[in-house]
């Protein structure tokens, strides 16, 4: 295990493609539920512990040797929005191509001979961390913060917010991101046993029709 790696993967310049994605946070700030500081941390929250959960279980689950072929029919099944699932399969097949310049694995490329349109991006993530050497809790992590990290910094463009308040707000999350982090490894774990319907399924309906009405803008700052 390196934590170098992790701080590689970690790295929001990393060339994953995740600055052209706001995790929901541009139709929540069109539609008034993001205004500032407070109500991100509360959207952060809510997303943390909702898809930051499923894509950090399902992470964990890749870097523990799970089927990765498994694992994403069972994203599928948890991501009733189409547009999401456009969304998550572009961040995929972006992640692979970083990953597979940074690690070469032969896990990766079957991965991508698999899904050459790319597959979720939380399972392309677990299966990164595995050929970085890194530990399901790695992987875990790397996807909560994600989910998170996402929405503040593009809540930075989107209404002008104040960097600093951005990032108190992952701040303050931080314990949280602890909490789920532990719960997606050990649902990784449950997995290894029983299989992938011991991943959580965690929904957030209004981050999926937000992403549907998202989708048909004709004018947007991020992809989704």
């Amino acid at each position: 295990m390196s934590r170098g790696a992790l701080l590689v993967l970690a790295d929001g310049r990393f060339p994953a493609g995740g600055h052209a994605h706001s995790g929901g946070a541009e139709a929540a700030v069109k539609a008034g539920r993001i205004t500032g500081a407070a109500s991100l941390e509360e959207f952060c929250r809510g997303r943390l512990q909702t898809a930051g959960l499923v894509s950090a279980a399902l992470a964990a689950a890749a870097v523990l040797g799970v089927d990765p072929v498994e694992l994403d029919a069972a994203a599928d099944a948890r991501t009733p929005s189409p547009a999401l699932r456009v969304a998550a399969r572009k961040l995929g097949r972006q992640l692979m191509r970083a990953a597979r310049a940074t690690w070469p694995s032969g896990e990766l490329d079957a991965l991508a001979r698999e899904f050459p349109k790319g597959a979720h991006q939380p399972v392309v993530l677990g299966v990164t961390a595995r050929a970085a050497g890194l530990d399901a809790v790695d992987a875990a992590y790397c996807a909560a913060y994600e989910s998170v990290s996402g929405p503040a910094s593009a809540t930075v463009r989107l209404l002008s917010l104040d960097p600093f308040d951005a990032t108190g707000v992952l701040a303050r999350l931080a314990p949280e991101l602890d909490r789920v982090a532990d719960r997606a490894v050990e649902a990784g774990r449950r997995v290894v046993e029983e299989g992938v319907g011991a991943l959580p399924a965690a929904s957030a309906p209004l981050l999926e029709i937000s992403a549907e009405s998202h989708a048909a803008w004709p004018v947007r700052l991020f992809a989704s």
